[in-house]
């Protein structure tokens, strides 16, 4: 008899509002939503707009599953105060924790984290991610914080952490799944 395993997680952070992205940042982003529900992953976003939710839509359009975190406490938080969406997600969990609150447990849930372009909160998230060890893919080419994470991770001393860098959403997903195998291999 087989045992059911849960899938992987991935979360997908990136900028909500993407008036800074590079011009494909949108299109790779659905890519990456594809890419992580074709291998078999759950994809784990903020239930925002923007990056986030590109993702979610491109995860959909292949039957993938969604599940968000959002940073309100209920639908009609989310909706009215946040106004952000809910079509794209098979699940919205209401955290109540703000945005910086939603961003730690969004990153804790998660397997592996991926940045596409990005604002502050993407850079939030990706400093959670890093700090707790946890394995990151970055959609280079994408802009914002995404296209600055080199130069960030070697003027903060801290060493290189478990990041992959990679401008094309299907190698980068492959890579992310390819070092958690080999990660719990080793375990």
């Amino acid at each position: 008899m087989d045992i059911y395993k849960p899938k992987i997680k991935i979360c997908v952070s990136g900028a909500a509002e993407t008036g800074h992205c590079s011009a494909k940042a949108l299109e790779l982003s659905l890519e990456i939503g594809r890419q992580i529900a074709k291998h078999d992953c759950v994809l784990v976003t903020g239930a925002t707009t923007g990056i986030p939710y590109w993702s979610a839509k491109g995860a959909k359009e292949v039957g993938g599953i969604v599940v968000g975190l959002s940073p309100a406490i209920s639908e009609k938080e989310h909706l009215n105060k946040y106004r952000l969406p809910v079509d794209y997600h098979d699940l919205i969990i209401y955290t109540g924790s703000g945005y910086a609150g939603r961003n730690l447990q969004l990153t804790r849930c998660a397997d592996a984290v991926i940045t596409s372009c990005g604002r502050m909160g993407t850079l939030n998230e990706f400093t959670i991610a890093f700090e707790e060890n946890k394995l990151i893919g970055v959609l280079e080419g994408t802009g914002g914080m995404a296209d600055m994470i080199r130069e960030i991770i070697e003027k903060s001393f801290r060493g290189p952490g478990k990041v992959i860098f990679n401008n094309n959403p299907k190698d980068l997903v492959e890579d992310v799944l390819a070092f958690l195998k080999e990660e719990k291999e080793t375990e």
